[in-house]
């Protein structure tokens, strides 16, 4: 029960005219108002609790389970909240490209860029026995850049790729500092 908060659908005024009158009644129905209040409160604002963006922190923790995936207590609170409202677009772009690079930006602090070179292909031909595309061993070339190297942790980016490529594909990684390109004055 919370001390002082009204209930939002008063269960006396919703008796016939007749009980209305009994004081007695009245004063019990109070104690089911008061107990169900907080119950109302919180169904009125549902929607905050399952909007990530919304939920209060210690809400986001199951919310973050409810969706699948694992949050790392070292990230700030709009980290943890920016990866679980993609939570669907991780699991829905997992084992990919994309969803590697995807994984890496909102999962890890400090990268600015992220860019994968990748074995694999997919193609078609007309002409039977054509060779496939790509290279025959799979791999990952993951290029991570930040202002500075300190400002990822490698281990929780390994972590990271570890989770979200496919298990048989080897990986290497390279972190670079942000380069600025000037702009081409010809």
């Amino acid at each position: 029960m919370v001390e002082g908060l009204p209930s939002a659908v008063p269960l006396a005024p919703r008796l016939p005219a007749v009980l209305q009158e009994d004081q007695f009644l009245q004063r019990f129905l109070m104690a089911f108002d008061d107990a169900l209040a907080p119950v109302f409160t919180t169904l009125d604002g549902l929607a905050s609790y399952i909007d990530p963006r919304l939920a209060p922190e210690d809400f986001l923790d199951w919310l973050a389970d409810w969706v699948g995936v694992r949050l790392d207590e070292t990230w700030s609170a709009v980290q943890r909240r920016d990866v679980v409202a993609n939570a669907a677009m991780i699991h829905r772009r997992r084992g990919t490209v994309p969803g590697v690079a995807d994984a890496v930006r909102l999962a890890v602090g400090g990268v600015l860029d992220v860019r994968i070179e990748d074995s694999g292909g997919a193609s078609w031909s007309s002409t039977p026995g054509a060779d496939f595309p790509g290279s025959g061993a799979p791999f990952l070339h993951i290029q991570v850049f930040a202002a500075s190297r300190e400002d990822v942790s490698v281990p929780r980016l390994e972590h990271v790729i570890n989770a979200a490529k496919p298990a048989h594909v080897p990986h290497t990684l390279e972190i670079l500092p942000r380069v600025t390109l000037l702009p081409d004055n010809s």
